[in-house]
């Protein structure tokens, strides 16, 4: 990995001279490498995390750096992704919309109120003020607000919300392969797609990391809420697995509402960092998603990660009407009479289990 940034030892000199010295070096090797001086310019032009509030992010522009280097080797060239996106068409992307499924049972009713309480205090902890927030009487599909809210308000709302949804997924996996092994029988295609669920969700988080440093208060936020969540994920599962895939359904119906509503808030020019064409996204989602030259803005990146939301909340929702110990997994199995396998963005509220088992 090639770096422009020069280190300058003077250990007679005061702190303050050693950096003006270093900023100059870096400018003459700026001019001589003007792609590499693009970079490091972009990646200083955009570090919104660092100007949160609440201590969310504790570095200066002058010390951006890249949060997780690839490792440099003298034999592997690139590590690729263990699960390959499947990809999706403009139309599939664009056909997502937000949605609500109601409760209908009181497991339904207390994985909806636990998603709500915990969007409350996300509200609360990322500075979000009532001008910003949407109609209340339709939390999940409303995208309208008085106030839109800035760029580094949406990256601290997505690394919180992607850091907590990679949880649930790596936790039902890792129980049904525990089940699977001490029960001596197959799991019928869970695990894979569970998995899959979580390592989707950290690419997410692993590209807006791209694009800004946390701080000291929101590592120990993320450290803190994923103990809880983890723990309360795993005995909640043992316990009721199908009231741990409703909340996952209804947090999924949150997400794909934040990214809806911050997609629209591109299209309407509130973020203007974002709406620029020369904006450039982490190389990281490009390879990942495969995004083709011409989509490659922060809207075609927002409107992938929507998809996948989608994907995830039709996908839980259903898990939640089935069988947990005896019915398969619909989204991998193959149907009878060369019937196609459900799409789970196509149905928001999941399917019924009448409809794939």
């Amino acid at each position: 990995m090639l770096s422009t940034t020069t280190r300058t030892r003077a250990p007679t000199a005061s702190r303050q001279t050693a950096q003006l010295a270093k900023a100059a070096i870096t400018s003459a090797n700026a001019s001589s490498s003007p792609q590499l001086a693009g970079l490091r310019l972009r990646l200083a032009a955009t570090p919104y995390c660092c100007h949160g509030c609440r201590s969310f992010s504790t570095t200066p522009v002058s010390r951006l750096r890249d949060f997780f280097p690839a490792k440099d080797t003298h034999l592997i060239q690139t590590t690729p992704a263990a699960w390959p996106h499947p990809g999706y068409s403009y139309e599939e992307m664009t056909a997502v919309v937000p949605a609500h499924r109601k409760p209908r049972t009181f497991g339904d009713w207390l994985a909806w109120k636990t998603v709500r309480f915990a969007r409350y205090w996300m509200d609360k902890a990322t500075g979000m003020d009532r001008q910003q927030q949407v109609d209340k009487s339709h939390p999940t599909t409303a995208v309208e607000a008085e106030k839109p809210l800035t760029e580094a308000q949406w990256l601290i709302r997505f690394v919180f919300l992607e850091s907590i949804a990679g949880v649930p997924g790596m936790v039902g996996g890792m129980l049904r392969h525990l089940g699977s092994l001490r029960r001596m029988k197959r799991d019928n295609g869970w695990i894979e797609t569970l998995l899959e669920e979580s390592y989707n969700e950290r690419m997410h988080l692993l590209t807006f990391m791209k694009m800004c440093e946390p701080g000291w208060f929101m590592k120990l936020m993320i450290i803190g809420a994923q103990g809880v969540f983890f723990n309360g994920m795993f005995l909640m599962y043992l316990a009721n697995p199908k009231i741990v895939h409703r909340f996952v359904g209804y947090l999924e119906e949150e997400a794909v509402h934040t990214y809806t509503r911050s997609i629209k808030e591109i299209e309407d020019g509130h973020l203007p960092r974002w709406a620029d064409p020369k904006f450039r996204i982490p190389d990281i989602a490009i390879q990942y998603w495969r995004m083709p030259e011409g989509h490659q803005t922060m809207k075609d990146l927002l409107l992938y990660i929507r998809a996948d939301e989608a994907g995830h909340r039709g996908v839980n929702h259903t898990f939640g009407n089935l069988n947990q110990k005896e019915d398969p997994n619909p989204f991998v199995s193959k149907f009878k009479d060369h019937k196609e396998a459900p799409n789970p963005s196509l149905k928001p509220a999941g399917f019924e289990r009448d409809e794939v088992v």
